[in-house]
């Protein structure tokens, strides 16, 4: 009784701290947890079930009117997350990506090779449709097909599970256009288009590779692999984001162990940076890893994934030492609020910035709680 009372006091804790650590905070409840969070436009995001083995929903939610007004709009009548669209996936998804300047989206989940495609209705329909399948090739049964998309004369998905399968294929005609020939096994943690003739690919073993698709053969670059064997990696890439104020793309590794490597795209050969975050060991290795560059904040990111907590890093003072990095800010209510609930502390699965708003980040956690928050500055 006593722990459930000390839960209960962090919770109230917090949320009277929330005062002074943040300038907003909005609290949701989805029916199903997500492990996607995918803007599809100025005020929508998808969110998307993924417990296998039973029917999932696949919903694109307007924002609360506050969280998209670009002028101060006082009392907003609207603090919550309204249903523009959805459907049910009898598959779960693992990956959601929408496709810029569309109605398409795509996903992807465990046991399958094939990306289902759908596209949102327009007029007065509610329905995410169903159109089709890009097929991949086959990684096992506990492999998935990561997955980025672009929009150049044509929209383009680029996906694969492993090194040796990923492929891009021209979304509407499903045309396979260009395969990464390299005879290597190795699990892919994310992609990224850089634009539309160049990509990179981060694997879980920490090695990355660099893909120009005009020079076939030869424009692969396999970029160093980080010392600690034994380590699981995710990447990010800085100025993926429409609109985003990179001068330059810059990649951000993050290994289970909590080390963040920088590397400049003009010098791929070691990084530039490196630190050690404050994160705890993940529970499932890095099964729900994230790390992301803010559009908005020059050289700030954020991590998550380790446990209920999601981290925001200024790597601006960071140096090639390795050292213990402090936090520009710290969200720590999915854990409290899981706490307070008397169940197991969840595990943040995923996050996103706000493509305008400096300091806006949403953040989704395995009991299926979605928060926004803005912290102070």
């Amino acid at each position: 009784m006593a722990s459930a009372d000390s839960d209960e006091d962090e919770y109230d804790n917090w949320l009277l701290e929330s005062i002074r650590l943040y300038k907003d905070l909005h609290v949701f409840e989805l029916q199903d947890s997500t492990r996607v969070i995918e803007w599809t436009g100025e005020k929508t995001v998808c969110v998307a079930g993924y417990r296998i083995g039973k029917s999932v929903e696949i919903l694109e939610l307007q924002l609360p009117q506050k969280l998209y007004a670009k002028e101060n709009q006082g009392l907003c009548p609207e603090r919550d997350f309204k249903v523009q669209h959805g459907c049910f996936s009898e598959k779960p998804v693992y990956s959601l990506k929408h496709i810029p300047n569309t109605s398409l989206l795509l996903t992807s989940g465990p046991s399958s090779s094939s990306l289902q495609v759908w596209q949102v209705a327009d007029g007065d329909s509610d329905v995410i449709k169903p159109l089709g399948l890009i097929h991949g090739k086959d990684g096992g049964e506990s492999l998935w097909n990561k997955m980025t998309t672009i929009c150049a004369r044509t929209p383009l998905v680029l996906h694969g599970s492993k090194v040796n399968n990923v492929r891009i294929a021209e979304v509407e005609s499903n045309a396979q256009l260009y395969a990464l020939d390299l005879n290597s096994s190795s699990s892919i943690s994310s992609l990224h288009f850089l634009d539309c003739n160049t990509f990179i690919a981060f694997c879980v073993n920490g090695q990355m590779h660099l893909a120009d698709i005009r020079e076939e053969q030869h424009g692969v670059k396999n970029i160093h692999a980080p010392f600690r064997h034994g380590d699981e990696w995710c990447g990010g890439v800085q100025g993926s984001h429409p609109g985003s104020i990179a001068s330059r793309p810059a990649l951000a590794s993050l290994s289970s162990s909590g080390r963040v490597e920088v590397t400049d795209m003009r010098n791929l050969s070691v990084p530039l940076k490196v630190a050690t975050c404050q994160a705890a060991k993940p529970r499932s290795g890095m099964e729900f890893g994230c790390i992301t560059w803010s559009p908005v904040l020059e050289d700030c990111l954020a991590i998550s994934g380790f446990d209920g907590t999601a981290y925001v890093y200024d790597t601006r003072a960071w140096d090639a030492s390795g050292a213990e990095a402090q936090p520009l800010f710290i969200h720590r209510g999915h854990a409290v609020e899981g706490r307070a609930d008397g169940g197991i502390v969840p595990t943040v699965t995923t996050h996103v910035w706000h493509p305008w708003k400096p300091r806006t980040i949403l953040s989704a956690a395995t009991d299926g709680s979605l928060h926004v928050w803005d912290w102070a500055d």
